[in-house]
């Protein structure tokens, strides 16, 4: 189980003296090899500065090792874990944050136990204690000491087969559920059928029934276009070919992503152990994000959506998002 990891994870980040490096550290203290992990600290176009941390986990028979099996990425999305000094301690909003690094966690764990994923899995997040607030409607958002630019150039690889991307998501009242929520597949721009394979894991996972979270053509355009956006929890299909699938940390209620005191452990140890599992089956070649037969039947009928994934005809609204 990985609700040790998670709590460990929480303790972790609820610091105002925490940092890439502190992160590190703790992977490393559990076994995590440290040639896998690397610490980057990038100043926003604002001033303010954040670190990303980025672990490889290699698999038995992933392509590191000369293997053929599909390489999975799982990004924590977030704006920052704490909004200090304006909030004090750990924010809702961290909780992709905190996700990613218990999911490091226990797959090092895992591995010092003898439990090797087939393929290889990259997870990357990055940690700031003082992010901003900004105004979101109808609650307060996170903001964040980075854009989106650099957060999907930091974030992502290109040697990802698909993503996950974890992100809370309860400033809504589209959500209405208490948990976690997955997305459609969005592939280059086009939102395809949600994968039977993820809803079968989801049911698995959790012991009940499967929840999907609406999503509109604008929340899979990029931060910076003048659009509404649910959250950034899809933003990373904006930086890859690979398919992309949201995982959303939910609540029943409205809960602002600077509000402290919201983060549910049960609710994120559920969705670590639910990325883990998909994890190993992408791996195995027993998961699929979507039907490759659609969606060239898609392409082909009506044309390639690459264009969603850019600022399409118009410069951006705001370079700084």
């Amino acid at each position: 189980m990985s609700l040790l990891h998670t709590m460990k994870a929480l303790d972790l980040l609820d610091s105002a003296y925490v940092s890439g490096e502190s992160v590190k550290e703790a992977l490393i203290a559990g076994g995590v090899k440290e040639e896998n992990i690397s610490v980057k600290t990038v100043t926003g176009p604002k001033g303010g500065s954040t670190d990303f941390v980025k672990v490889w986990f290699y698999g038995s028979e992933g392509r590191h090792k000369g293997g053929s099996a599909p390489t999975i990425g799982i990004v924590g999305r977030l704006g920052g874990i704490g909004a200090r000094p304006e909030r004090v301690g750990l924010v809702s909003d961290a909780d992709g944050a905190v996700s990613a690094v218990a999911i490091a966690m226990k797959l090092g764990d895992m591995v010092n136990r003898g439990d090797v994923l087939k393929g290889d899995v990259f997870v990357s997040t990055h940690i700031c204690p003082t992010a901003p607030t900004k105004p979101h409607d109808p609650v307060p958002f996170m903001g964040s000491p980075i854009n989106m630019t650099i957060a999907n150039r930091e974030e992502m690889s290109a040697d990802l087969d698909a993503v996950i991307s974890i992100d809370t998501t309860r400033g809504n009242r589209v959500i209405n559920h208490r948990g976690f929520a997955i997305s459609p597949t969005i592939k280059e721009g086009w939102i395809m059928r949600t994968s039977e394979d993820l809803l079968e894991l989801m049911s698995y996972t959790t012991g009940k029934a499967p929840v999907v979270f609406p999503i509109t053509m604008q929340d899979i355009t990029p931060y910076g276009n003048g659009l509404y956006h649910l959250n950034s929890v899809l933003q990373p299909c904006t930086a890859t070919k690979a398919p992309v699938v949201g995982i959303a940390l939910t609540a029943e209620t409205m809960v602002p992503g600077c509000g402290t005191g919201s983060s549910q452990p049960a609710d994120i140890e559920s969705a670590v152990r639910y990325a883990i599992e998909v994890a190993k089956a992408f791996g195995e070649g027993k998961c699929s994000f979507y039907n490759e037969e659609e969606y060239r039947l898609c392409v082909e009928r009506y044309g390639e959506m690459k264009q969603l994934q850019g600022m399409g005809a118009l410069p951006a609204a705001d370079a700084d998002a």
